[in-house]
């Protein structure tokens, strides 16, 4: 697919790409895909936010107005991504690769990853990693109705400020996790550009872990009222 979508947005080579790449500073690659496609591989520095969550949402709250957009997407999803950005106001968008990510693989572009682990691992390691931080990025009010014992409540929403990421420690292994997993994909995504790399998602989120034997769970009441 390669033929104009919208004037002014096209369609990169992979060799395109790089070269714009090389300006770190001013582009940001957008991966749209599934959260499963994205965690088993992905463009370095890409932001994840998955067409198949609050899409727009997400993109409206994290994504920076100040730097070039390029999309990585599923085969056929490029012109509603375009679409959904431009009717929320985007005119920094200034295209997708062609032919996605498989077109970057084969190509031998760099490629970058992120752990998913399962609830029942996280239970294994907890006690016996001292350096283990449990990471909700809920909301915090879903936070207060329940969390895992001593977890880091970092929303989301405040993720787009790099100060907020700094309360962080690097030499941590972080456990990310939200409700079900798809935020807890855009907040590994936004840690991994920030150069956080000892990170695990945990598939299934909140859902899973509540369910979980060997975690401790505590509620704070009083963050409700």
């Amino acid at each position: 697919m390669s033929e104009m979508l919208y004037p002014h947005r096209r369609a990169f080579t992979v060799r395109q790409l790089k070269e714009l790449l090389k300006d770190n500073e001013h582009t940001v690659i957008v991966d749209t895909r599934s959260v499963a496609a994205f965690t088993e591989g992905f463009i370095p520095g890409s932001v994840f936010i998955g067409l198949e969550g609050n899409f727009v949402e997400w993109a409206v709250n994290l994504l920076p107005t100040s730097k070039t957009i390029v999309l990585v997407t599923s085969t056929g999803k490029e012109k509603e991504c375009i679409e959904l950005l431009i009717n929320a106001g985007f005119k920094n968008v200034a295209g997708y690769l062609d032919g996605g990510f498989e077109a970057w693989k084969d190509a031998d572009g760099a490629v970058d990853l992120i752990i998913d682990i399962d609830a029942g691992e996280l239970a294994m390691d907890i006690p016996f990693d001292e350096n283990l931080v449990v990471v909700d990025v809920r909301r915090p009010v879903e936070y207060a109705e329940g969390h895992v014992q001593d977890a880091l409540n970092l929303p989301l929403i405040d993720m787009k400020d790099p100060g907020n990421i700094a309360r962080l420690n690097e030499k941590d292994n972080l456990y990310l996790h939200c409700a079900r997993g798809y935020r807890s994909v855009i907040a590994a995504s936004l840690l991994k550009l920030q150069g956080y790399n000892n990170l695990r998602n945990i598939t299934g989120g909140w859902e899973s872990i509540k369910h979980t034997k060997g975690i401790t769970i505590v509620k704070d009441p009083g963050a409700l009222n």
